[in-house]
């Protein structure tokens, strides 16, 4: 097939291009050549900006487009409209962060969505992110509809992550010492590796699959704790874990996601939660956990010492808020 690949140099869309290639694809991709241009030089590039200047786009004809770089539906309605006759096929990378209801428990792909008052909004929140990517689902859908796969990842995560919002764990665990965990050590969380996230794309727009589908992982319910033991084992850590409650952290101003990556109160059990079932049976499997820990990890320590996180507790907070917890 011929893929045209919006994005295709950062963390999805770099697997994204390694899986297609590996199946023999040819390759287009569609960017602003800024972060990792030097990569695939045995693939088509072509220039532009989903702000405005798609030009290059222009006269071309290929198979499927997946869309790794929607935010803004203004854009995502005017890339979906120029490649209507260009493409059979459009794939919308979106979020399960879509849904209003963060609370919900096993939420499905039909749950009640995420809305904007003011939707003539463009910038990207915390608070925006999930109803702009709602309207960018519809925008394209309304735009070939039909003829468009809508993916709905939950936290994705594997070497090349920019975010870090697992790489954490695997890195601070490995390092053999007291590690604050964070809430209910049996609350589930889902994450699912890149490249399990990326093959199975692949395959389903080369079967032309359209719809919407859950991808997050994995085929089970996985407790915090166990995820942070299974980091242990991997590295062959002696780290001890100190379990502090949800009320505590909120208490010291502990953002969720971020300073503790992983890490949701209760009242956001849906991202551990959601039920993934129409996608396993369209089949999306998972790698072990611990091959996901191990290749993350080994990844995470080929980066520069100076290497600034971009999610999670410096050492100094992480040892105050055990004194604390200690002394409560």
């Amino acid at each position: 097939m011929k893929l045209l690949i919006l994005g295709g140099t950062i963390f999805v869309g770099l697997h994204l291009v390694e899986a297609a290639l590996a199946r023999g694809h040819e390759i287009t991709l569609f960017n602003r050549g800024k972060h990792n241009a030097e990569l695939f030089p045995e693939v088509e590039k072509l220039r532009g900006d989903r702000g405005g200047d798609l030009a290059s786009l222009e006269g071309r004809r290929w198979d499927a487009v997946i869309d790794t770089t929607a935010y803004i539906p203004r854009a995502a309605r005017a890339t979906a409209a120029l490649l209507a006759d260009a493409v059979d096929h459009y794939t919308l990378i979106s979020s399960i962060s879509v849904y209003a209801d963060r609370a919900e428990v096993g939420a499905t792909e039909n749950s009640a969505l995420e809305t904007m008052e003011d939707e003539t909004v463009e910038e990207v929140t915390g608070e925006t992110y999930g109803p702009l990517k709602v309207l960018c689902e519809r925008a394209v859908e309304e735009t070939m509809p039909g003829r468009t796969l809508v993916v709905r990842p939950g936290l994705i995560v594997g070497p090349h992550d920019p975010t870090d919002r697992f790489t954490y764990w695997p890195y601070r665990v490995a390092e053999d010492n007291e590690v604050l965990a964070p809430g209910n050590p049996e609350q589930p969380v889902q994450v699912i590796d890149v490249r399990d996230l990326a093959e199975w794309n692949i395959r389903l727009v080369e079967a032309q699959q359209t719809g919407i589908y859950h991808a997050t992982g994995p085929e089970r319910l996985l407790p915090m704790r166990e995820l942070l033991e299974t980091c242990r084992r991997v590295s062959s850590s002696v780290s001890e874990f100190t379990w502090v409650s949800e009320e505590f952290l909120l208490a010291n101003n502990i953002a969720p996601f971020s300073d503790l990556p992983l890490w949701v109160p209760e009242a956001m059990k849906l991202f551990g939660t959601v039920d993934c079932s129409k996608a396993i049976a369209a089949g999306l499997t998972y790698r072990p956990l611990e091959e996901t820990i191990r290749d993350t990890l080994a990844w995470a320590n080929t980066r520069p010492e100076s290497h600034e996180w971009k999610a999670c507790l410096t050492r100094e907070r992480e040892r105050e808020l055990l004194a604390l917890w200690r002394e409560r």
